[in-house]
């Protein structure tokens, strides 16, 4: 058939089908804010466990008959976990084929050894009755507590670095939403601490649920048993919450866009170990200045805050209430009241988090990471001052601290929310947008920065209760450390910390 003149001319301008550009790939559409929020959930049963831990085990511990300068021995754990655990799992989960996923397999594992540690620190003091403890010291509970001590902080660590690095599988490379699913994350951390602390505060569990207190277990060790209790149900309905939100698409299938590529031979996984190795110190000499620095700041950073979190209820008790373990009920009124200021504490954490991406956007994230962890120094300055005015009154002995006093600490706690929740958000956005062009999995990438928090850990863990000695006892010289090293991670975010990260990078529209 004849061709017009006009369709001739149109074909000779259309470009032949092989000189057409290639056809642009299909874009995975962005996740809903419901949907990140959803998982993101999980956090909160996750840190409702961890906040009753930090409130009431370090008490706990000296009540069964550790010294206060070995306290700090116990936590040693969880750092040393977090040295090896997050980042293999981190590893493990990147590589992961399984038909339900490459992380909520591990975040249900994690869940259920959380919901098994609990159970064994709650019974503690049972087990070490029917097996023969006596007296004030028992060797025997120690030894349970401190079994279950351990696999819960191997358990957290099996847990929250797959649940971030899922938030960032879903986000992408999308930075903004990166920020806000891990603003959601922290806002969740927030709330299972209110409800933790607040749980931890509340002295009348025993009486809610009788059966806790038994020959070995007095009142406050009924209480704790109770609360933990509380948190496997809490911690079973959020993580059903966010792993039903999250549908994953297995490693390796048709339709799996989002996932890194498993460049290794199915041959090849019975070596995943020495690959994990290889790759996560391996990678080290290709960080860009930028990423050294963020590592740098959150070490620092985490010297600073691993003191508090040690030590804060019992900082209450001791110096603030003039209490001691086993003697009166004056110590124990105090970690109470420690309690109480660690959940006004979540509650401007949660506050924050909510502000968090607006602030980001306007002053840049290192900025406002900066700020946050000079206002930290400035807060354990205050705590020390504190002590000192509260140490030259006179009613260490003869009853509760005045007033004034208390209502100066809980404030102290809760300007610590404000520096706290940056710390649980900005990091983790910041090293998941830089390090992704090395090709690192967001799982091992978030055990990366891992290795910057647990260190200083470690080296605290270690330090401290000698450090405290050497000084006459008490916490102060520890929160000295701490102010220092917030002081100085301030001011490296500041002055180091690119402020390019708190521009939000749009996608492109697709035509």
């Amino acid at each position: 058939m004849a061709t017009s003149e006009p369709d001739r001319h149109r074909s000779r301008n259309r470009p032949s089908l092989s000189n057409r550009p290639p056809a642009r790939p299909p874009v995975r559409g962005r996740v809903p804010l419901r949907k990140l929020l959803r998982v993101a959930s999980v956090a909160c049963g996750i840190q409702f466990g961890w906040a009753l831990q930090l409130s009431l085990l370090t008490p706990y511990v000296q009540e069964l008959g550790i010294p206060h300068a070995w306290a700090s021995i116990i936590w040693l754990c969880g750092p040393l976990s977090g040295l090896v655990v997050q980042p293999l799992v981190g590893h493990m989960s990147d590589r992961c084929t399984s038909r339900f996923g490459r992380r909520r397999p591990f975040i249900v594992a994690g869940a259920v050894s959380i919901s098994l540690s609990v159970l064994i620190i709650g019974h503690s003091a049972d087990i070490g009755w029917l097996l023969g403890d006596r007296g004030n010291f028992r060797p025997r509970a120690i030894a349970a507590f401190v079994f279950g001590f351990w696999i819960l902080d191997v358990a957290n660590n099996m847990t929250q670095g797959p649940c971030r690095a899922l938030l960032a599988d879903l986000t992408g490379k999308d930075h903004r939403r990166t920020r806000v699913a891990n603003a959601y994350f922290s806002l969740f951390m927030a709330v299972g601490n209110v409800l933790g602390f607040a749980t931890g505060s509340f002295s009348g569990w025993f009486k809610i649920l009788p059966f806790t207190r038994t020959s070995a277990c007095n009142a406050d060790c009924a209480n704790l048993k109770s609360a933990f209790y509380l948190d496997i149900i809490f911690i079973a309905i959020t993580t059903y919450i966010s792993i039903a939100a999250a549908k994953e698409v297995p490693l390796g299938s048709p339709t799996d866009r989002g996932a890194p590529s498993n460049e290794e031979g199915p041959g090849q996984s019975e070596h995943a170990q020495e690959a994990f190795l290889w790759e996560l110190f391996g990678t080290f000499r290709y960080f860009s200045g930028s990423i050294w620095i963020i590592l740098s700041v959150t070490a620092l950073n985490w010297i600073g805050w691993f003191p508090f979190l040690l030590f804060d209820t019992d900082w209450m008790g001791r110096e603030i209430y003039g209490g001691k373990p086993n003697e009166g009920q004056i110590y124990a009124t105090g970690v109470r009241m420690g309690s109480l200021g660690l959940m006004l504490n979540s509650v401007v954490l949660g506050i924050t988090s909510v502000l968090l991406e607006k602030l980001c956007r306007k002053w840049g994230a290192g900025f406002i990471w900066g700020v946050s962890n000079i206002v930290m120094a400035i807060c354990f300055l205050s705590m020390l001052i504190l002590f000192y005015v509260s140490s030259h009154l006179d009613y260490v002995g003869q009853g509760t601290p005045p007033n004034g006093v208390v209502i100066a600490a809980l404030i102290i706690f809760a300007v610590l929310g404000i520096p706290l929740a940056i710390t649980y958000s900005v990091p983790y956005a910041l090293i998941s947008t830089r390090i992704e062009s090395l090709g690192l999995g967001q799982g091992l990438s978030m055990g990366v920065l891992n290795l910057a928090i647990v260190i200083p850990q470690v080296v605290v863990s270690l330090g401290s209760g000698p450090w405290d000695q050497l000084f006459g006892g008490g916490n102060s010289p520890a929160f000295a450390v701490a102010a220092v090293a917030a002081f100085t991670s301030g001011l490296i975010a500041i002055l180091a910390v690119p402020r390019s990260s708190a521009s939000v990078q749009k996608p492109r529209a697709v035509i």
